[in-house]
């Protein structure tokens, strides 16, 4: 069975070299060179080829030959949206608009003084929304596995420079439920994906475009347990240099901690579902998202 082990792809070498294209010739050269390097996953990486080829076909419902042009196209947004993330963290130069969709209900949770949740997924560049929440005047806490190869890690660090958001990472001692609670407690905003899970966690089982998938329960468990608003976040890449945010109503989920968890689960899944319809080539999850476990 498929599924996600927690790790980034990538190498120093891939990096650097991108992120020379970038300071010396700007992102329209990185652009070209990127098709390349789509080109190549695409007729080589069949691992995470074949779900995305599959999700196309089976989920989007798309025919062979469009699911195939899509499958590169993936790859491709994809590529984009690496670079651009490095751009906008590093301050290079760039033409990027923006359009914020829903910004004033974060500013509303802000204002409220409570602190509160973001939940988003792997689908848009999380990274080009993140960066922008500095303009909420709040400090944003990122939830998430520390997946990166280290050295890799340390690369980008001496690139680009500190993150302008805290890093919490999910650590097998719990201690990150503590530094999410310190969070909350202190008004601050936590941002966390809700969509990928290592084998071993609590999951939740609920129809997703089409079919039954798997959720983690945590980011749910902890919305329903420190019963703060809950908005859902996310920022899709529109043409080359334009990009649209989108945040929801925030709700918050009372009652019984079981009955809290299934409500903000079935809200966050339905978000998710008009997001992926809307902009089905920036779905980022190179697994077989949708299979489910053996029955023994």
């Amino acid at each position: 069975m498929s599924s996600w082990e927690g790790k980034s792809k990538g190498n120093k070498l891939g990096y650097s070299i991108f992120i020379g294209t970038l300071r010396y010739g700007g992102v329209l050269p990185a652009y070209i060179l990127l098709r390349f390097v789509a080109a190549y996953y695409f007729l080589f990486s069949y691992s995470s080829s074949r779900p995305i080829f599959h999700y196309f076909k089976t989920r989007v419902g798309y025919g062979w030959w469009h699911s195939l042009v899509s499958l590169y196209r993936n790859y491709y947004v994809f590529g984009q949206v690496l670079i651009d993330k490095v751009v906008v963290m590093s301050g290079i130069q760039n033409k990027f608009t923006f359009e914020f969709e829903g910004e004033k209900y974060l500013r509303e949770i802000t204002a409220a003084g409570k602190g509160g949740i973001m939940l988003s997924a792997h689908l848009g560049n999380w990274e080009v929304a993140g960066h922008l929440f500095r303009r909420l005047e709040t400090r944003i806490n990122i939830v998430m596995f520390d997946g990166e190869h280290e050295r890799i890690k340390k690369y980008l660090s001496s690139v680009t420079g500190e993150r302008n958001v805290n890093i919490i990472v999910i650590k097998d001692d719990l201690s990150h439920i503590y530094a999410i609670n310190d969070a909350l407690s202190n008004k601050e905003l936590v941002c966390m994906h809700a969509d990928r899970f290592l084998t071993g966690n609590k999951t939740v089982t609920v129809p997703f475009m089409g079919a039954d998938a798997r959720f983690p329960a945590g980011p749910f468990l902890l919305a329903s347990t420190f019963r703060v608003p809950v908005s859902m976040v996310f920022a899709f890449k529109e043409t080359n240099t334009h990009y649209h945010l989108y945040a929801t109503q925030p709700r918050e989920y009372h009652g019984r901690r079981r009955q809290g968890v299934e409500n903000a689960v079935q809200d966050f899944v339905q978000e998710l579902e008009v997001m992926v319809k809307k902009y089905p080539e920036q779905w980022f999850n190179y697994y077989d998202f949708w299979s489910m476990p053996e029955e023994k």
